[in-house]
């Protein structure tokens, strides 16, 4: 499953977004979108977890929840089936 992960300070780094899913179950990747031109957060990451009850339940506890000081957003992707998480590219 795939986790939309937003509000995260800009200093979160993967490495601390994929510890915290890891209390969970077994994490594919955790990846914190950045900006092109600065390479600094834009705030938001996705999550891919391969289980889907542990990625639900790490949905269901962690939003809402504390994360380097401000409340963060878990919610499952709603993005449409084979669309890149990636902003900057474009659809065909």
């Amino acid at each position: 499953m795939n986790i939309f992960v937003a509000k995260l300070d800009f200093k979160t780094t993967d490495e601390t977004l994929r510890t915290l899913f890891e209390q969970f179950g077994t994490v594919e990747s955790a990846t914190i979108v950045c900006s092109r031109d600065s390479g600094k957060s834009r705030g938001y990451a996705f999550v891919e977890m391969l289980d889907e009850k542990e990625a639900t339940n790490a949905v269901k506890m962690l939003d809402g929840t504390m994360l380097d000081g401000r409340e963060i957003v878990v919610q499952k992707n709603k993005q449409k089936p084979g669309l890149s998480n990636n902003p900057h590219q474009t659809r065909r």
